[in-house]
């Protein structure tokens, strides 16, 4: 696991892990391949013997028996990587990414109403309420997670949010609902802040949610929109993929005429 300013064993233990099944599968797998490797491994020459019924010569049957047995243990060393990198980006990076994303605003303190979109259980949105907590500010951190499937509503429901959020000591600072994000039910320039570490990375999703062309869709997108100080941070790898933490600010102010100022943006339009 990678290093974090807090113990892991810890935030394991308030959020638990979303997608567990991925990598409980991926480390069976991996010990499977161990065990195979290992039995390779004792029982090589025998192994050979066999592959000789089969293969020309001896020496066919012991570079079939090596590569075999060599190709298990890579593959074992895979899978548990694999596994250690999704247990460790889904809740030790992530909190570790969530600690950079409120570093990045100055003044916690000013802010009365924060969003975050996709909250899912809470990690980011229970460290702005930490945040707020710290600051002394009085404001609050609306969690909204998308409408999906009943398994997945289930998964993500927002009492074991608001859970986590009473872990954490910030249950006064949150509150949690469920909805569609490229609709919000809020009227314009009610929230200070905006985060996400669920959501933003979809837009542009008809490139292909990982290509280059959906990066550039979405910087294009921003720059439409007049977003301000645009600032996109180093490669971090997430899930085994490389990862940004991507900051805006809102535009200061929009001129429709000469003599006419609209305060005017909708996260919306980011869909």
């Amino acid at each position: 696991m990678g290093k974090t300013s807090r113990d892991w064993t810890q935030i394991y233990a308030i959020y638990g892990v979303d997608d567990w099944q991925t990598p409980l599968f991926l480390l069976i797998h991996a010990i499977g391949f161990s065990v195979l490797s290992v039995l390779f491994l004792l029982y090589f020459e025998p192994t050979c013997y066999f592959l000789q019924h089969f293969l020309p010569g001896p020496a066919s049957a012991r570079f079939a028996a090596g590569f075999t047995g060599s190709v298990t243990a890579l593959s074992a060393v895979c899978l548990f990587f694999a596994a250690d990198q999704l247990l460790y980006s889904a809740v030790s990076l992530h909190w570790e990414m969530s600690q950079r994303i409120v570093s990045s605003v100055p003044d916690w303190s000013s802010v009365k109403q924060a969003l975050d979109l996709g909250c899912g259980r809470g990690i980011l949105l229970n460290t702005v309420a930490l945040q707020l907590k710290k600051s002394g500010s009085s404001g609050r951190v609306v969690g909204l997670n998308p409408t999906r499937t009943q398994a997945e509503n289930r998964a993500l429901n927002p009492t074991r949010t608001l859970r986590t959020a009473a872990l954490e000591g910030v249950p006064e600072y949150v509150t949690c609902r469920s909805g569609d994000p490229r609709t919000l039910p809020f009227g314009d320039s009610y929230f200070d802040v905006v985060v996400s570490a669920a959501f933003l990375h979809t837009v542009g999703k008809e490139f292909g949610p990982k290509s280059a062309a959906a990066a550039a869709e979405r910087m294009r997108r921003l720059n439409e929109l007049k977003m301000e100080e645009i600032r996109v941070s180093e490669s971090v790898t997430a899930f085994m993929v490389s990862s940004h933490i991507v900051s805006f600010r809102k535009p200061r102010q929009h001129f429709v005429g000469s003599a006419e100022v609209r305060l005017d943006w909708r996260f919306n339009n980011l869909c």
